[in-house]
């Protein structure tokens, strides 16, 4: 079967010859005159569509300028820029790329939360900044030591993040729909629960209207002044006026963000806190991980092409496989 792939978002040389290798490729044009241009008169051929996770909606204006389009391919583990319903309603599978990143965007959690509560961004630039040389003494910083790290979302990410703190001989607790079955770790049935229990809240749960603003002041509030947030999620799930206020006021500590709610937008008053960590979308961003991640997509279109099923569709789409 012959299979045109139109490519929403902007993909690395590599990526985009592995689609080559196999499928015919369009790209949606990023500027929005060439866009609007474009979409006036698609090509009615397209039957799928590849789309990151940091592109505009993939929702059902779009998809009706693709009347042909079977299948949504998601690059990525999140996949909150697609319009699912609208999906299911036209028939359409939508696939994602799990697994093949959890250790990486783990291993981000894990740095960033060291990072953060060491200080390891600001020591860097007091170093370059000669501050040290000229006789200046830098701060003490928070540790790690003794700390209660507290885990929103226990799926593959929330597990292998909490594996990696095990070996550091601190306390772990979680929050997620449900209980997990034969987990070592305290459970508690609500992010304000677990914030309150916890002095350092890493954020692992997908994005969406389900978990929109979840770490709001409340939340904040009750990690409390020595508490430190790290997001490696979506930016959608923090209540981000809410964190800067909590920032800027020292109702927490600090925090580490490597997803923003209007990326690549980062508010001015998140830049100009220079007692936080702050990393573009970068979890996954791996020569290796990326290259599974491109390969998973291949498949996943391969896989459809031969058969009409995919290897890792996304939850609401699963009976369409």
């Amino acid at each position: 079967m012959s299979v045109k792939v139109l490519v929403c978002g902007s993909i690395l040389a590599p990526i985009r010859e592995l689609l080559r290798e196999e499928f015919e490729v369009l790209d949606l044009p990023a500027d929005a005159a060439a866009q609007a241009a474009f979409l006036q008169t698609p090509p009615a051929d397209v039957n799928v569509i590849v789309t990151l996770s940091h592109v505009p909606l993939i929702d059902a204006a779009l998809l009706d300028r693709f009347p042909n389009v079977r299948l949504v391919a998601s690059f990525g583990v999140g996949y909150d820029q697609v319009d699912t319903a609208a999906a299911v309603e036209r028939g359409i599978l939508v696939t994602h790329s799990p697994g093949v990143l959890t250790d990486e965007v783990a291993d981000m959690g894990l740095a960033l939360t060291l990072a953060a509560l060491r200080s390891i961004p600001q020591a860097d630039r007091f170093v370059r900044d000669n501050r040290w040389e000229t006789g200046e003494k830098y701060p003490l910083t928070l540790s790690l030591r003794g700390r209660k790290i507290g885990i929103v979302g226990l799926g593959r990410i929330g597990s292998a993040v909490a594996r990696r703190f095990e070996g550091f001989n601190v306390e772990i607790a979680y929050h997620s729909r449900s209980p997990k079955p034969g987990v070592p770790y305290r459970y508690f049935d609500s992010v304000l629960a677990l914030a309150g229990a916890t002095d350092t809240l890493i954020l692992t749960v997908p994005g969406g209207a389900g978990t929109r603003g979840i770490v709001n002041a409340e939340v904040l509030k009750a990690l409390g002044p020595n508490g430190v947030l790290v997001n490696i999620s979506r930016g959608s799930v923090v209540d981000e006026d809410a964190l800067i206020a909590a920032l800027s006021s020292g109702t927490i500590a600090t925090a580490a963000l490597d997803v923003f709610a209007h990326e690549p937008h980062v508010p001015d008053a998140l830049k100009k806190l220079d007692h936080i960590v702050l990393v573009p979308h970068t979890g996954s961003a791996t020569f290796a991980t990326r290259l599974a991640m491109a390969k998973l997509v291949v498949d996943n279109i391969r896989s459809w092409a031969g058969t009409g099923k995919v290897l890792t569709p996304v939850p609401e789409t699963k009976h369409l496989n």
